[in-house]
């Protein structure tokens, strides 16, 4: 008995048939050979992503999870494909400066009641009235101590979970991912280790990390597109532990089969911060980072982007000092033993400006070009520098290309 192919069309007496259908339930799929199954699995798993979503969101109905309505910029997960694909309302007729486009979002995630938030978390606009505070009252740096760091839920432990929530999303990258889905993973990861994820409601912002791709420069919002062969995806991780303190690292993937240009600018701007690190010392001035950055970024032909900036992180997501990344610029302050911050150089293949999408988030390139990133949290010592956000077993930083690179799996 004959059938057609699933990928290819035509006629087929084959009884390769694809096992993951299979696993999900669904009607058997075949295909003629062990190559048209591989060149056509790209198309053919969008059945297994809806599946496994309809799947998902019929469980959270049975447990009594509320649905949120349509609003255009939303949408539920047993909405057809095209439909969680259409353009978000302000973006119909949207003036891009590249070729990426956003897709609709999936509801709020839920964070249980016995994980401890930050104010912001249930404020209807997303202040962050702490941060407030501290900025009318208070123009020092914050200097931690060994009770703030190593406490059981101290600022170490903020940021080993921070570490993690990054490794297990980074392991979960690969063409035909959405980044729904990478925020699905992270939200949950954080749940697991107790914190809140530091992005969600600050401000607004609608999910619990950021996801930025191609030519976007930072604050990406997650949504239902899928992640493509060729793209370079940047994992922004903030996590809020138990003891009330804040993790930030960032890492920029390489997904599939990325051109050389491509692995050059995330190359550089590993190495704009690695850079920046190798200065932290009791003494430096916090402005000096910005001109390492930029002579790294410049012996590259890239450009430094001057509008986000590195912060200090701990008791708050953002507080003193301020670091900007491009050179000549005019931060305040001198390092000291038990500073807190985050460096986080925004690397452009292009020129350095930038705007803003419509969602009011999504920080791209004003000439489209691709832009990368990457970001620790770091402590300054009595000697130098230690970066808590560090993976383990990795004191320092040392460019290793197959630990940012996501090949295409069958």
């Amino acid at each position: 008995m004959s059938s057609k192919c699933a990928g290819c069309k035509k006629d087929t007496s084959s009884n390769l048939s694809c096992p993951k259908c299979l696993s999900l339930n669904l009607p058997p799929s075949y295909f003629c050979s062990q190559e048209c199954f591989k060149a056509n699995y790209a198309a053919h798993n969008k059945i297994h992503k809806i599946a496994k979503q309809v799947m998902d969101a019929k469980a959270a109905q049975s447990q009594g999870h509320r649905k949120t309505p349509p609003d255009g910029i939303t949408c539920d997960p047993n909405e057809d494909i095209q439909t969680r694909l259409s353009l978000p309302t302000w973006a119909k007729g949207y003036n891009f400066t590249g070729s990426l486009r956003p897709a609709l979002l999936s509801p709020k995630r839920e964070i249980p009641a016995s994980i401890r938030r930050p104010d912001y978390a249930t404020d209807p606009q997303g202040i962050a009235y702490s941060e407030q505070r501290d900025r009318a009252t208070n123009k020092a740096i914050r200097i931690y101590g060994p009770d703030e760091l190593d406490a059981e839920y101290g600022l170490r432990h903020a940021c080993k979970m921070g570490r993690e929530v990054l490794d297990v999303a980074g392991k979960a990258l690969r063409p035909g991912v959405t980044t729904d889905e990478i925020d699905r993973i992270v939200h949950e990861a954080c749940i697991e280790r107790d914190c809140y994820p530091s992005p969600l409601n600050y401000y607004n912002f609608p999910k619990s990390v950021c996801t930025s791709v191609n030519e976007v420069i930072c604050h990406g919002i997650p949504d239902y597109r899928e992640i493509q062969d060729g793209d370079i995806v940047n994992i922004d991780i903030t996590t809020f532990n138990r003891g009330g303190f804040h993790a930030d690292l960032n890492e920029t993937f390489m997904v599939g089969n990325v051109d050389e240009d491509g692995k050059k600018l995330v190359k550089t701007a590993f190495d704009c911060l690695a850079s920046a690190l190798a200065m932290v010392k009791p003494g430096t001035l916090y402005r000096d980072l910005g001109t390492a950055i930029h002579k790294t970024a410049k012996a590259q032909n890239c450009s430094v982007n001057r509008t986000y900036c590195g912060h200090g992180i701990g008791s708050l997501f953002h507080t003193a000092p301020n670091i900007p990344h491009y050179h000549k610029n005019k931060a305040k302050g001198v390092m000291k033993a038990g500073h807190v911050f985050t460096v986080e150089p925004m690397i452009n293949l292009g020129g350095q400006a930038d705007t803003t999408w419509g969602d009011n988030w999504t920080a791209v390139t004003t000439d489209g070009k691709r832009s990368a990133q990457f970001e620790h949290t770091v402590l300054v010592t009595e000697t130098g520098c230690e970066i808590l956000t560090m993976r383990e077993n990795e004191p320092v930083m040392t460019w290793n290309e197959s630990l940012n690179t996501r090949m295409i799996q069958w």
